[in-house]
């Protein structure tokens, strides 16, 4: 395209004047300030500019420049903009945990509890017999010590932030002693020596990376040295030729010694997984159990609550650590402490876990139930070659990671269309629906769909695959 024909295309563009005066638009300055009206059209514009600008084939003409085409840019930008990005969407990628979807589902009788009371003031930091100012976290204390075994308990906005907490309240200045094993690194490249520099704390590396024994630890103990720390590995296995040192060693060379046992379990289990089919995961109160002074894990895995991070362990070192400055800047928030709180009380009952909360119910879920839900999504569907046959889905979030959780899945063939651009159709349809892709294939596994969501995904492939 020649530079002066894209400057007369340029020229055809409408001013914000002549499209502010256009009666589309009068009604939605009825709904949205003017402000924001203004914005989406000049955005529209400039992205029309930009396109004749960096037009090397010809493709923009005179309809792209037209006030018709711009108020069609500008609506999709408006609706972008009113639109709440977070919403609900359908999760039939077999993860039960997804981190990006939010991670645990909140159970629905927790959700139904809130609803009128987040509507107004609620009693997040005082005590209603004095009317005094109380601190926050004993919302949520009763229940923890109830499950755990624990002295005392406090909560903060997520596990890392707990890490980082315990590690500045209670050693900064000092040497930790860690297993070369256990030096992890999660999301976001938050590894645990960083995050240990960023304390005040003193990384002191112990072992091998497969094998630790009791005697690196107990030849490392100084008197500079603060605690031993454990990190259990959530998110990753080291296997074959292995030693690790048990929490209840740790324990006694920490008292002999006289230093701090730190167990930070990540995922955080408050009851045994294995009635669930799954592999043992040290539970909070066999960490407490086995004498370890604090611990912590998050609130928004094995818990299925809100994102937090759980600390419980000794009275006097809950203590130090309530009253530490980061303390302040890492605390819950009200919707975070009543979410645990409720969730919280189901554990008191393990055995209805996989009746009353979400997470425990898909791990539960019976082979003919899933097998079932997978044949009658696959019959709602109309599009392409569907098929249904066993296959493999995960807890997620960096719980038991090389555990497979056996199932039934749906597996969609569209021969005219790649997958990575049906599973983007599928994820931007309204249904909100998000899939993963095998052998170029779409595949959806019933373990996480209700029966409740296989009409909205079978409307979803009509619309975009219809």
């Amino acid at each position: 395209m020649t530079s002066s024909i894209k400057q007369e295309l340029l020229r055809g563009l409408p001013s914000i004047n002549d499209l502010l005066a256009c009666g589309a638009v009068a009604g939605w300055l009825g709904e949205h300030p003017r402000e924001l009206v203004t914005l989406c059209l000049r955005d529209a514009v400039e992205e029309i500019r930009e396109h004749i600008l960096n037009d090397t084939g010809g493709r923009c003409g005179a309809m792209h420049t037209g006030a018709d085409y711009v108020l069609q840019i500008a609506a999709e930008k408006l609706t972008c903009r009113t639109a709440p990005h977070i919403c609900g969407a359908i999760n039939a990628t077999g993860i039960i945990l997804h981190t990006a979807l939010g991670r645990a589902v909140w159970a629905e009788s927790v959700v139904d509890s809130m609803t009128d009371e987040l509507k107004g003031y609620v009693t997040l930091a005082i005590d209603r017999q004095t009317g005094k100012r109380s601190d926050r976290d004993l919302r949520v204390e009763y229940m923890l010590t109830e499950l755990t075994g624990a002295e005392a308990a406090t909560v903060v906005n997520n596990n890392a932030a707990a890490t980082m907490l315990v590690l500045a309240a209670l050693a900064k200045g000092k040497e930790v002693i860690v297993s070369r094993g256990q030096l992890v690194e999660i999301g976001g490249s938050f590894r645990l020596p960083d995050v240990m520099a960023e304390s005040g704390a003193q990384l002191v590396e112990v072992g091998a990376t497969n094998r630790t024994h009791p005697r690196d630890y107990a030849g490392a103990i100084n008197m500079k040295t603060g605690a031993l720390l454990r990190v259990h590995p959530s998110n990753y296995r080291i296997s074959g030729f292995t030693r690790e040192v048990t929490l209840a060693e740790m324990s006694e060379i920490a008292g002999e010694q006289g230093v701090m046992l730190i167990d930070d379990l990540g995922a955080g289990s408050l009851v045994s997984l294995e009635k669930f089919g799954l592999p043992h995961e040290p539970t909070v109160r066999e960490s407490i159990e086995a004498g370890a002074d604090v611990v912590l894990f998050s609130a928004d895995k094995l818990i299925g609550a809100s994102q937090g991070g759980v600390i419980v362990g000794r009275r006097d070192l809950i203590a130090r650590i309530r009253k530490h400055p980061l303390a302040r800047a890492m605390r819950a928030d009200k919707s975070c402490l009543m979410v645990l709180e409720r969730t919280l009380q189901m554990f008191r009952d393990p055995e209805k876990l996989a009746e009353l909360h979400p997470t425990y119910r898909m791990l539960a879920a019976d082979d003919a139930v899933l097998k079932t839900r997978a044949e009658k999504l696959a019959g709602a569907i109309t599009a392409g070659r569907v098929e249904v046959c066993q296959g493999l889905g995960y807890l997620g979030s960096g719980s038991l990671p090389t555990h497979g959780l056996p199932t039934w899945v749906v597996k969609v063939s569209l021969p005219d269309i790649p997958a990575a651009r049906a599973a983007e159709q599928l994820r931007t349809d309204d249904a909100c629906v998000f899939t993963r892709i095998e052998d170029e294939r779409i595949v959806m596994d019933a373990r996480t769909i209700t029966d409740d969501q296989i009409e909205p995904i079978a409307a979803a492939f009509a619309r975009q695959f219809g």
